[in-house]
């Protein structure tokens, strides 16, 4: 890229990155204080722009990795925004609601300087949904003396979040995958795919794909995986799922390890779970033609330059999933203007920007003879360079 290392240098750094202790009454009475943090990464674009994750392990140079992550996934789809990521080290499994809305609320208070609509708009992440954003909302909105619904995205519909926004990372994927199918002569009817992870995101990528006539043959849970070579119907196994806990267990398929789903003869490889699965160990096994990436950071570097030598074709993370930052903004846009778009104009507008953004990756990627994160990457970065070079440094 020729990057000017004066801007490397820039972007190595967190603008910001503010720790707080956060003083909670649990149910029993007593106090526990706990740790939350906010890191801003860049804001060349617009207004900083991550989700909030509570984890017991959360700290903050991950929070700072993510940071980053995030300032890149926002450029490589052209979104107005920066990088940001947040996280409260506690362990939510073992909260009561009512605890989890008192910890929102504080950390909502002690970082209400720096976030807002023109500042930083968070959204969920790990262990945070609608639940938690609405509260946020309310937090920040009490404060300001007004509703101020543009300060989060990923709220319920009831209090402005956007149609489409559950399925949008799902959809990004899927759309990705087609367009990736399409520049390999992949028929995505009738071509097998195999899920691993049966979350939110996992579950819609099944739905979606299928509809396209592909076969679900394989699918997975923290649990174990399901095989069936003639095909799954993917909301029946949700139901036995919602059921049962697991995927394990339905009727007519044979029950396979997650290290086994990743490695059968397929089509289409969609992992929707967690980090570092695709391994420089199992890497050299894998048979599928096109590995859409749903989850972050599933394929570690040694695997990328295995499975790009072997000719399996990845679209990665910061593209194949930036259908839920997209939609995140089309939500802020709404609320700003105090508009209410219908779900197939939220979902045409998404499918508009993910295929854009497709087709300038893989320009770089044909034009730099490089695999398709680092395309993604020269793309973000070229972005954020431009960007950064025409503001310049203050003062």
């Amino acid at each position: 890229m020729n990057l000017n290392p004066d801007i490397l240098e820039l972007l190595k750094n967190p603008k910001r990155a503010l720790v707080v202790s956060l003083p909670v009454r649990m149910d029993n009475g007593r106090i526990k204080v706990f740790t939350g943090m906010r890191v801003q990464h860049w804001d060349a674009f617009g207004p900083f722009k991550g989700g909030i994750r509570y984890h017991p392990q959360v700290c903050l140079d991950e929070v700072k990795a993510l940071a980053i992550w995030m300032s890149i996934k926002t450029a490589v789809v052209g979104i107005p925004y920066g990088g940001a990521k947040g996280g409260i080290i506690c362990n939510p499994k073992e909260m009561s609601v009512n605890e989890l809305e008192h910890l929102t609320r504080r950390f909502t208070h002690e970082i209400m300087d720096i976030i807002g609509p023109y500042r930083d708009v968070p959204a969920p992440d790990v262990y945070t949904s609608e639940r938690e954003m609405a509260w946020i909302y309310d937090t920040y909105s009490e404060a300001q003396g007004y509703a101020v619904p543009e300060v989060v995205t990923g709220k319920p519909i009831s209090v402005g979040g956007s149609l489409g926004r559950r399925e949008a990372t799902s959809r990004g994927t899927v759309i990705t995958i087609r367009e990736a199918a399409k520049r390999l002569k992949l028929n995505l009817k009738g071509a097998s795919v195999a899920v691993q992870g049966f979350g939110n995101v996992g579950y819609y990528a099944a739905v979606l794909i299928a509809e396209y006539g592909s076969k679900i043959v394989a699918v997975s849970d923290s649990q174990g995986g399901i095989y069936n070579p003639d095909g799954v119907n993917p909301k029946k196994v949700m139901e036995h799922k919602n059921k049962t806990g697991s995927v394990v267990g339905y009727p007519g398929t044979k029950q396979i390890s997650n290290a086994e789903l990743l490695e059968l003869d397929v089509d289409i490889l969609i992992p929707a779970a967690l980090e570092n699965q695709l391994l420089a160990e199992n890497a050299p096994r894998i048979k599928a033609k096109i590995v859409g990436e749903g989850a972050n950071g599933p394929t570690t570097p040694e695997a990328d330059e295995i499975l790009y030598k072997n000719g399996v074709f990845v679209v990665p993370d910061i593209l194949a999933n930036a259908g839920g930052v997209t939609v995140s903004y089309m939500e802020w846009v709404q609320n700003l203007t105090r508009e209410s778009w219908s779900e197939d104009e939220v979902n045409t507008k998404l499918e508009q920007r993910m295929v854009q953004a497709f087709n300038e990756v893989y320009q770089v990627y044909q034009q730099e003879k490089v695999h398709m994160r680092t395309a993604a990457y020269i793309v973000a970065f070229r972005r954020i360079a431009e960007a950064v070079e025409a503001r310049g440094i203050f003062p």
